[in-house]
């Protein structure tokens, strides 16, 4: 595999709907860095499942893998309820991993000249696909807040869904990440905790900005 010399590396873990994916596109703007939402991978690859039940084998998938490209993962349609289970599901997959695994690793060492390195999130970021990240975060909220922000991005999609719904679903998504045998979400004793909670999006931003720039300038 090519690597890149002398780019910068972030690694985000996190929980669904804590804030990651957000301040990794903020991050990713301002340092000039390849983002990667390494959820919504599995997430692309449940709704073309969906979409096409009965031709989705692994041949499939893989030649959808093969030809995937960054932009894929700006769908709407990816941050609906069914997507995010199936997604889970499809996780579980050992061969659809390895799979998504290199797709991740091509990215994170390899990203395009005109980025100055990379940033992806996801569940095993840290110890699993760039375990030599110059820089590793594991980013959470609790499960009441991240649901409230995941129903308020859904009801875009679907003015039916409720909130209950939503926190259920968010529930068991955190049951199945955390508890999978292979590869699950974990923070890493080099990983730094950044709570959101009570964070806004901008204030997240500028805690791991200040926490980057501190280590740059030494």
């Amino acid at each position: 595999m090519i690597k890149r010399n002398n780019i910068m590396k972030i690694a985000i873990d996190s929980p669904a709907a804590a804030g990651a994916g957000t301040v990794a596109k903020a991050l990713a703007k301002h340092y000039k860095l390849l983002k990667v939402d390494t959820g919504k991978v599995y997430r692309l690859i449940a709704f073309y499942k969906l979409q096409n039940p009965k031709k989705s084998n692994f041949k499939f998938i893989k030649n959808k893998i093969k030809n995937l490209k960054i932009g894929d993962l700006n769908k709407k349609s990816l941050l609906s309820d069914k997507v995010g289970t199936e997604a889970s599901i499809i996780a579980k997959n050992k061969n659809i991993r390895k799979l998504v695994h290199s797709f991740q690793v091509n990215c994170a060492y390899n990203p395009p000249k005109k980025y100055k390195g990379s940033i992806l999130d996801g569940r095993d970021i840290t110890y699993n696909i760039v375990p030599d990240a110059d820089f590793k975060f594991f980013i959470t909220a609790n499960v009441k807040t991240r649901a409230l922000r995941r129903y308020k991005e859904l009801k875009e999609i679907n003015n039916k869904l409720t909130y209950q719904e939503v926190l259920k679903s968010i529930k068991n998504r955190d049951k199945n990440d955390y508890n999978r045998k292979i590869s699950p979400l974990k923070k890493t004793k080099d990983s730094m905790l950044i709570n959101t909670t009570k964070l806004s999006k901008r204030a997240c931003f500028l805690k791991i900005k200040k926490i980057i720039d501190r280590k740059i300038k030494i």
